[in-house]
């Protein structure tokens, strides 16, 4: 596997950073793990030995199958784990007001809202990094 498919939670997307033709090789490789060289091989001798099948199938992915690129993977990311946090600290606050307030307690609600505040942080900062002309253009280069 490589680093690319680490990160991905299990839906298929077209991946739209390393598209050349709607991005579906390049969503079909991060799926599954693939090297996107070899999956783009794959693709194109599919479509030299059955190619109006693979053709059709190829534009039914496109017009269905969502494209996204890492940055919108990022924003997702974040907010869905800004939920998560919400809702642990929601639920503190519930369990601080029934219970009454204990020292492990207090320290564990603690622990988590400054791991959560920690993570928000360091996905504000990939996220301004990600979202930057100066990324784009290194992805750009880094495709020639």
């Amino acid at each position: 596997m490589n680093t690319m498919s680490a990160g991905v939670a299990g839906r298929f997307y077209r991946d739209a950073d390393r598209a050349i033709l709607g991005g579906v090789c390049a969503g079909l490789a991060r799926y599954l793990g693939f090297n996107l060289k070899a999956t783009r091989i794959l693709a194109f001798i599919a479509f030299l030995m059955f190619m109006p099948f693979v053709v059709v199938a190829y534009l039914v992915v496109v017009v269905l199958v969502p494209a996204e690129s890492s940055g919108e993977t990022i924003v997702r990311t974040r907010r869905r784990r800004s939920r998560i946090c919400g809702r642990r600290r929601k639920k503190e606050v519930i369990e601080d007001d029934t219970m009454g307030e204990s020292p492990a307690k207090s320290s564990l609600a603690e622990e988590i809202d400054q791991r959560c505040r920690s993570m928000d942080e360091r996905l504000r900062i990939l996220e301004k990094h990600v979202t930057s002309k100066r990324f784009q253009l290194e992805q750009e280069l880094s495709r020639l």
